[in-house]
């Protein structure tokens, strides 16, 4: 397909907020969109839209919804949970890789950790925090347990030996998928909200877990779509509670 044929792809996300004004994103579904687009090698653009004036653009292109939402040509996609598989359907080979994960699974992984952490960073009774406390820290396991155990394409059926664990370095093998996009820029918020406003960091006896994030921080598809933590911070700083 030549150059003049492809339909225009353009991101628009929410301006975070910091001390100096608007810049960059704190949204996890923006991050997530960002990095699928980055990993599909599409050329795309991003606008940052400042929501505390109101753009015009935002009634021209999608009246009532808000960022973020993606343009594909004439096409305006609003629903977050939609855009990755419109992007799977539409931005397809052989000119675009699949990043559909390959086993079921892999997209449920971890499906529990931001309602824990949620639940956890908006308690405001200090009696009640351990618990909400344990409750993460147990989907956080189950997480790390599913890092360390072998996908079914990782065991050899013809051996005879037994593969009971895995070092695969993302959730659906050795490479970036879907799954990832949707689950990464969440636990970066989870660990980035729950140090500054709970004290709370992820154990490093997750070993899996901490694997799985180092692999991921060294990839530029999420490090460079990653929200600053102090973005991060004041987004989360009338929603995390005081204890």
């Amino acid at each position: 397909m030549g150059d003049e044929n492809r339909q225009k792809v353009e991101l628009f996300v929410k301006g975070g907020a910091t001390e100096r004004g608007v810049s960059g994103n704190s949204s996890r579904t923006a991050s997530g969109s960002f990095m699928a687009l980055w990993l599909k090698g599409v050329t795309f653009d991003v606008t940052t839209v400042d929501m505390t004036r109101k753009p015009d653009i935002l009634k021209d292109l999608a009246p009532g919804a808000q960022p973020p939402f993606l343009v594909y040509g004439r096409e305006v996609k609003t629903d977050t949970n939609k855009i990755e598989e419109f992007l799977e359907d539409n931005l397809c080979p052989p000119m675009y890789p699949r990043l559909a994960a390959r086993n079921p699974e892999s997209n449920t992984a971890g499906i529990d950790v931001f309602s824990k952490f949620s639940a956890f960073i908006k308690n405001s009774n200090p009696q009640l925090n351990d618990n909400l406390e344990k409750g993460l820290l147990r989907a956080l396991g189950k997480l790390d347990a599913f890092l360390g155990s072998p996908l079914p394409d990782e065991i050899d059926q013809n051996s005879a030996d037994d593969v009971t664990s895995s070092s695969r370095p993302f959730l659906d093998g050795s490479e970036l998928t879907l799954a990832d996009c949707n689950l990464l820029p969440k636990l970066h918020i989870v660990k980035v909200v729950s140090l500054r406003y709970r004290d709370f960091s992820i154990p490093r006896s997750l070993g899996n877990l901490w694997r799985y994030l180092d692999m991921a921080y060294a990839r530029s598809e999420f490090s460079s779509t990653c929200p600053a933590d102090a973005e991060i911070h004041l987004a989360y700083a009338s929603v995390a509670k005081s204890l």
